[in-house]
Parts: structure tokens; sequence; C-alpha cells
């Protein structure tokens, strides 16, 4: 474990002051979870003093020898008093320098860590920046996007195809940064990217110059984006790229669109990427503007299945439709759409627009962008092949472990956050019954934390409010136990009793059952609801559309 140093043991008073704005005291280390963990994973003292303001990465890839070198420009706002700094950059990469103006700063590593120290405390108040130079050969992803890294490729013509994957490992396997959700740089980001000549540079926002590069044999490509951007929705990706340019009429104007695939795709991607104009309108309805205008949207061919990278969704699909060529909800309904066009686009409003500050809340991001494929056929289709949809993909939900992960440690929860999350926002719509409430509240959603970061807690607390019901027992059940609930129903005489069984305390919710085949809708609090009958109990039958069970006792 490194040592403090004499200026920060002199200035903790001023750090913990800034620490107290954005960040608790360091917590005790989880069981099962490393210092390293805690590091990559918290808001350390020596990250919350300061604030991201831009990045600007400069970088040269190097295909031949599978190595990148460059520097990255932090610009940050002083929220405190303090000398030393975290920066993440993960192993074999190395920092190689560090500038802080003129002045070259020492630093020290500690695993995926390296600590910066000043030359003297920086005052709180102030705008500064550090160049943080690095190189290396980064690890290279053996199954992207579900490991992180660079995949270098070749494409059908022989060509360098290269693309960067972080979800989860964070940004900083390939690039130097505060590699935390809660931090997003507030003025966006520059790219600069430079490769062999002959190929192209794709990265998110626009492409704002393009020349010859440094050394001669090579191409630049500066790209710029202008809004925040949580660091794993960057990327890069290389190859033998055309443009193909486009336009969409949507709530915000005009939105430029454009498809980089590589040359010998140009006429499969014309026809399969008709989808992406459907995609944006029917999202737009559902959850309202687009969120980055200002930067554009592009879909990037890439030598993997795709991601959410942010004004740059990553394509590999195969130009058909479904998950691979096949239906996820065994339905036939997934199969009237391309799932990776339309799921990585719904993460341009949940991930990108709103995003976790603690990777624990992934499910913010993956909950909603699954529920998101299940309103578009309902936009595009009819309602009844939106719900056989999202219901049929419960057969994919495991039941493994909750929804919300480790917090401190960058631990997402279960992979149910796709499936099972997608069915608990499905079953919250039909406890709610108030459809055009119910997208209100989805849109109000994106214009409430419009390009910020937000906790589990905050977003339960504002659905409850607008929707003016108390879905805090929802949450509970269905993010953080495995338990699914069940409705128990018992007759006596004339009587039917029904109860909650295998719940969390003060689960309450109204449902819709069928009584010998005809609808009523009940509420069932911790109290059992009791139902004179008729006739004699022939049947009892819960609506589809509530994530449950139902048992006779």
């Amino acid at each position: 474990m490194p040592h403090l140093g004499i200026r920060s043991l002199l200035y903790g008073v001023s750090w913990l002051a800034a620490l107290g704005a954005c960040a608790t005291p360091q917590k005790p280390i989880p069981e099962g979870f490393t210092k390293q963990d805690q590091l990559r994973g918290s808001v350390t003292p020596e990250r919350a003093w300061w604030d991201v303001v831009h990045y600007d990465l400069a970088l040269r890839v190097l295909p031949e020898t599978k190595s990148l070198e460059g520097f990255n420009t932090i610009t940050f706002r002083t929220l405190g008093v303090s000398d030393r700094m975290q920066i993440d950059l993960q192993p074999p990469l190395k920092i190689t320098k560090v500038l802080h103006g003129d002045a070259e700063l020492p630093f020290e590593r500690e695993g995926k860590v390296y600590w910066i120290e000043f030359a003297a405390p920086l005052e709180k108040g102030t705008e500064d920046r550090i160049q943080v130079f690095y190189a290396g050969k980064p690890v290279q992803s053996q199954r992207p996007p579900w490991s992180g890294g660079l995949s270098w490729r070749k494409d059908e013509k022989g060509n360098h195809f290269i693309a960067t994957t972080c979800q989860g490992i964070g940004a900083s396997i390939w690039w130097p940064n505060k590699d935390h959700g809660y931090d997003e740089p507030d003025r966006g980001m520059d790219i600069r990217v430079t490769v062999p000549e002959g190929l192209t540079a794709v990265s998110n926002g626009r492409l704002v110059g393009r020349s010859k590069g440094e050394p001669e044999g090579t191409a630049s490509f500066h790209w710029r984006v202008t809004n925040p951007i949580n660091n794993y929705g960057v990327n890069v990706n290389i190859g033998k790229y055309v443009s193909i340019p486009s336009k969409y009429e949507g709530e915000g104007g005009e939105l430029d669109v454009e498809y980089w695939v590589l040359e010998h795709h140009q006429e499969k991607a014309k026809k399969q990427f008709r989808e992406v104009p459907r995609t944006l309108e029917a999202f737009e309805h559902w959850f309202g503007k687009y969120p980055f205008y200002e930067d554009s949207y592009k879909i990037v061919v890439v030598p993997y299945l795709g991601m959410e990278h942010q004004s740059s969704v990553t394509y590999g699909n195969g130009f058909q439709n479904g998950y691979r060529g096949r239906d996820l909800s065994d339905t036939g309904v997934g199969m009237k759409f391309d799932f990776i066009v339309v799921h990585e686009s719904a993460h341009e409003w949940w991930g990108n627009n709103i995003s976790m500050k603690d990777a624990a809340d992934m499910w913010i991001h993956e909950s909603f962008a699954n529920y998101a494929e299940n309103l578009f056929v309902e936009y595009h289709f009819t309602e009844k092949e939106a719900q056989d949809y999202v219901i049929g993909c419960r057969a994919l939900i495991r039941n493994d472990r909750p929804i919300i992960g480790t917090y401190g440690v960058n631990k997402s929860g279960s992979g149910d956050m796709y499936y099972k999350g997608g069915n608990m926002l499905h079953t919250m719509r039909h406890v709610l019954n108030d459809d055009a409430k119910w997208r209100e509240v989805l849109r109000k959603l994106n214009r409430e934390f419009w390009h910020r970061t937000v906790e589990t807690k905050e977003f339960e607390e504002f659905l409850s409010r607008e929707c003016g019901f108390e879905f805090g027992g929802m949450f509970e059940q269905y993010l953080r136990t495995t338990k699914i609930p069940v409705l128990a129903y018992s007759v006596t005489g004339r009587t039917l009793s029904v109860s909650w069984d295998n719940v969390v305390e003060g689960f309450a919710v109204p449902v819709v059952v069928r009584i010998n085949g005809k609808p009523r809708r009940i509420t069932v609090t911790e109290r059992p609801a009791e139902i004179e009958l008729t006739s004699e109990l022939k049947s009892f039958e819960l609506d589809r559309n509530f994530y449950m069970t139902v048992e006779k006792r």
C-alpha cells in the first residue's frame, strides 16, 4: 500500500470536506472482494475532490504490434483541496508520463490504479488540467462484448477490423481516466485516433476533422462529443469503412443519422437499417426526444454482436432480424425486428441519457432497454404481440441472485436484470392500470434525469411519486430478492380468500384475476382479500401480465 505523503496528511480535512459533498467515507471491503475492487468501484478521496469537465483523448493504434500509444488531456474542476489524484489504467498498459502545465508530475502504480502527486495542493473552485501519457499492448478481448479489451480481427476481405469493448471491466482497460460511473465529463469529449492509411477510425459524436497523420503512412480522425458521456460508452472502431448518411425528422428537429459499414456490406446495410428510423420513432414516442441531437446518431458495423456506445451504436447481428437470427421469446414475435438495432438504440435513453452512478445499479440500463423491446413491438405491431414477447422471455429468467449488485466494488447484479427486469416493469404498468400516465412517466424520467447519473433510490422515489402509487415493495421484491410473489387462494364455504406468500414485508399491489372466467381487479395487502362468491369456484386465474405465480391452499 503506497504511503499518503506529508502534503496529503496536512490537507486531509479539506480532502474530507470535498468527500462529504460527493461520496461517503471509505467503508470496509465487502466479503469476497479486494482492495482493488474497492478502488475501482468506490468514490475514493482521491476521486472525490475533483470533477471531470472534459476528456481529450489522442490515440495511435498500431495493428501490426497490437499496441496503443497516446495521451489523455483531462480538464477538471476542483471541489476541494488536495494534491493527490487517482487515475485508472489497467495492466498491461502503463502510464509513461504525467504533465501539469510544463511540469512533470511523479506517480506510482498500485495494481490498476495510479496515484498522481501534484507539486502543491490545488485550491478549491478552480479549473485545471493534466496530460496523462500511456502506451502498451492492451488486453485482447476473448469474448466481446462480454469481455473487455481490444478485438484485433480481419474482415472477409483480409482488412484490419478492430474494435474496443469495456462494459463492466471499465474504460481504463484501454485508456486512462477516472473510471467510475458517477462522474461524466460535463463538456463532453474529443477523441483523436491515428490509424494506418487506408483504414478509417469511427468513434462517438461527430467527425470534425480527418487528415494525414504523423508519422507518414497514417491517417487521423477527430471525433467530438459535446454532451456528457459515460466512460464505457466511449469506443473506437477501425476498418475499411464507408459512410451512408441519412436524416430523421424527430421531436428535436432534423437528426443526422449515419451508417458506417464495410465497403462490401453497403447493400445489406441499406436494406436492414431501415429499422433505425422505425426504432427512433417508437422510442421518441415512449421516452421523449432522442437525447443527443447535437452529437448525431450512428450505427457502426463491428466484429462482434454489438453494444450501446453513446451516439455510436455498434452492430454485428448479421443484417438479420432476431438475436443472431433467433427469437429470444420463442413466440415468433422476436423475428419481427432486429434485436441489436432496437435493444442497443434503447440504451441511448437508458444508460447513456440516464446513467447509473454505481455498477450495482446496472438494472437501470438493462431492465429498461429490455422493456423497450416490448414497447417497440407494441408501437409498430399490436399490444398482444408485445405482451407475447415480454412474457415469452420469462423462460430465460434464472432467479439465481438479486438484480441489484454490490455497491462500491464495481459489481453488477444478476443477468436477470434483462428479462426479469423487463417483466417487473411490464407488471408495474399493469399494476398502475393507466397507460397514458405510464407513458408520460417514462418521458418524465428522461426529462428529470436528462444527461444525469442516478442511484436506484432516487429512481424508485421518482417513479412512485409520479405514478401516484408506492412501488417500494415491488422494487424490493424484484430487485433485491430472488423470490417470485405467490398469490395464494383458498375457499371456505362461499368465501374466496386471497393472500400473498413468498413476498417481502409490506408487499401490497392490485392484480387482475379471473374468477370463473370473469376478470376482476383486486388489491391484496398484508391482510387477505376476501370475496363472496355467488356460485361454486370452478377456476381462479391470474392475468398473464403480472409476473407472479398462483397456488391453491
